[in-house]
């Protein structure tokens, strides 16, 4: 047997996911206390801001910031709605037969699993240890297990690392689709019943399908999507002992003072925030009782009937739809009827059966379409318990290129095939969705809350007519008793990098929202396995800049307030101040992920990691 390369994760083998977040009643039912709550306090706030608040010596200030106000708690109402309960599918037995998960199945053969490992330009020594934990999963009764290795790469040296691994190598000419295109070439040359979607760096554990075969019993589901779990972040420091090594006795005293008052405060842990938790074991997860959880690609597994009547219902629309364009636009005077049957015989020829949507979200896509099917009512499950493991971006380049192609991708769809729109889905399921497309949107109310205090600051203007205490008497009840049911909402869970980085993300879905906007193609682009140790800062130019402006508009602000004393309004001064600090602070998680740096230790493993993949492409 061939023996495997160290990487720089190598030392990261022993870790092990979290368990699920355990499900309390009692915590649930004060979050969802809290929740109406901030419901009605919300509403109370915002009939006050629209109806006695607004600024009329600015009214164009006024509205346009009660209008990002109104925008966010559309937002808050979607959040609620998403986050309101767990409903976890009960595990049931690992199906033996295969009349147990597909009806009319004949059972002489067993139950048969494709893993699919779709890869274009990784390390193929990445891509091995894949294979050997692919090949280490393991069920309690008869099952055919084939592995493919999809390479969009057609490389020679992935052939070999497939043969020496004793599994099935794939490659097309052309690389047409990207990974779904990919994919759909991988499905047209194998045969399982079940389709198992991985990555080329996703390691699935052993269990992965006596855990979760055994949802297919109910055979209306289409496919099941555990958790992505990012094994290799760094571990990050205590405050405390980072700040003993840097500030001596004193500074130690003083960080665990700090966090006798905060909490626990880890330094250099996940710089890039990879951790999926919050979106995998709260909104994932409380999205399945109502059918809706939807698939992320690596770490699903699909039902191969599922997927192709999908395809197979588009490919008869296309058709139909593309026939009467035709017809309806044609000049002669033939039979339009027969017209039209010839066309489709024409079309049925020429179209193209898409298992996979060519889409750079084909996983959402998915979902949308298989969930919008009401006459077949396809389910989907969220296994809450990992499965897998994977890599995480190693810089900010590669980080920003991974989120760039989510906010593009399921905007893109937003614009050109909204689901909410489609037939087939229930009211909640829509909101579900709604509450997925609305968060990509939120850079153009968040630009405001960035931009607002800076204005005030530096002209005078006020978005409101006094900053009173009936002011304060609406504002602040409603944010005291949001940031509760928030915490609530998400026990368990650190958000508090998940706010801030809500915030400072604005540029990024601002490009994504104008390529969108403009018609350019959101491509797929493969997220690098390798750090590019380059520091990249114009990828945070823009919240570079919202620090300095801040800096600027403050220091401007109290500069003028103390040569004009008694010129200044104190509550706008206060106010705008706070709300101007808290936005550069929320800049800070993307600044510090710019210019964050592994330690001695990790950059030697990093470095190895390097040697090795310019070694294999030289």
């Amino acid at each position: 047997m061939v023996e495997l390369k160290q990487f720089y994760f190598s030392d990261y083998e022993q870790r092990r996911p979290e368990a699920p977040l355990k499900h309390s009643y009692i915590i649930e039912f004060i979050w969802q206390a809290l929740a109406i709550c901030t419901i009605a306090l919300g509403a109370r706030y915002l009939l006050w801001r629209w109806q006695y608040s607004l600024n009329n010596d600015a009214m164009w200030f006024a509205v346009l910031v009660v209008l990002a106000e109104t925008c966010a708690f559309a937002g808050l109402l979607l959040f609620v709605h998403n986050l309101w309960e767990i409903k976890d599918t009960p595990q049931t037995k690992t199906p033996s037969k295969r009349s147990e998960v597909i009806t009319g199945a004949d059972d002489t053969t067993p139950i048969s699993v494709d893993i699919f490992l779709p890869t274009y330009n990784e390390d193929p020594e990445l891509t091995r240890y894949s294979i050997r934990d692919a090949k280490a999963v393991t069920y309690p009764s008869s099952l055919v297990l084939k592995i493919h290795v999809l390479d969009d790469g057609n490389r020679p040296e992935m052939k070999i690392v497939a043969k020496e691994e004793g599994v099935n190598y794939i490659t097309r000419p052309t690389n047409a689709g990207f990974k779904a295109g990919n994919l759909r070439n991988g499905m047209s040359q194998t045969d399982g019943d079940f389709l198992v979607i991985l990555d080329s760096d996703t390691r699935p554990f052993p269990t992965i399908l006596s855990h979760t075969l055994g949802y297919f019993r109910d055979q209306n589901v289409a496919w099941i999507q555990t958790p992505q779990w990012f094994y290799d972040t760094p571990m990050g420091r205590p405050l405390d002992c980072e700040w003993v090594k840097k500030y001596g006795r004193f500074g130690g005293f003083a960080a665990k003072n700090i966090q006798r008052i905060i909490g626990p405060v880890t330094v250099g842990r996940d710089p890039f925030i990879s951790d999926a938790k919050l979106f995998y074991d709260v909104i994932q997860r409380r999205r399945n009782g109502l059918n809706i959880s939807f698939c992320c690609g690596a770490g699903s597994i699909h039902r191969r009937e599922a997927v192709m009547e999908a395809a197979l219902k588009e490919y008869a629309k296309t058709i139909a739809e593309q026939a009467k364009c035709f017809s309806a636009f044609a000049t002669c005077t033939a039979d339009q009827d027969l017209l039209e049957k010839v066309l489709r015989k024409e079309l049925s020829v020429s179209t193209e059966l898409m298992p996979y949507k060519f889409h750079v979200s084909e996983d959402i896509y998915t979902s949308i379409l298989l969930h919008g099917d009401k006459a077949r009512n396809w389910k989907s499950v969220y296994h809450p318990a990992v499965e897998s493991k994977m890599l995480s971006p190693l810089d900010i380049q590669s980080w920003a290129m991974q989120r760039f192609r989510y906010a593009g991708g399921s905007l893109d769809i937003l614009f050109h095939d909204c689901p909410l729109f489609r037939g087939g889905m229930g009211f909640r399921q829509r909101l579900m969705y709604g509450a997925t497309f609305w968060s990509y949107l939120a850079p153009l109310w968040n630009v405001i809350f960035i931009a607002a205090p800076l204005i005030a600051l530096t002209t005078g203007l006020s978005p409101i007519n006094a900053y009173s205490i009936e002011f304060f008497a609406h504002l602040l009840p409603f944010l005291i008793v949001h940031e509760l049911a928030t915490v609530f909402g998400t026990w368990g869970i650190d958000n508090r990098q998940g706010k801030m980085l809500n915030i400072a993300f604005f540029s990024f879905n601002l490009m994504a929202l104008w390529a969108v906007l403009r018609g350019r193609e959101i491509k797929f682009q493969v997220t690098p396995k390798e750090r590019n140790d380059q520091r990249h800062i114009r990828l945070v130019a823009p919240q570079l800049c919202v620090v300095a402006l801040t800096f600027i508009a403050v220091t401007f602000a109290l500069v003028k307030a103390w040569l004009q004393p008694g010129s200044a309004d104190i509550g706008l001064l206060g106010v705008n101040i706070f709300w101007a600090g808290l936005n550069a602070y929320c800049m800070t998680v993307l600044i510090n992920a710019a210019f964050w740096t592994p330690t001695k230790e990790m950059a030697q493993r990093l470095d190895v990691k390097n040697r090795i993949i310019k070694g294999n492409t030289a």
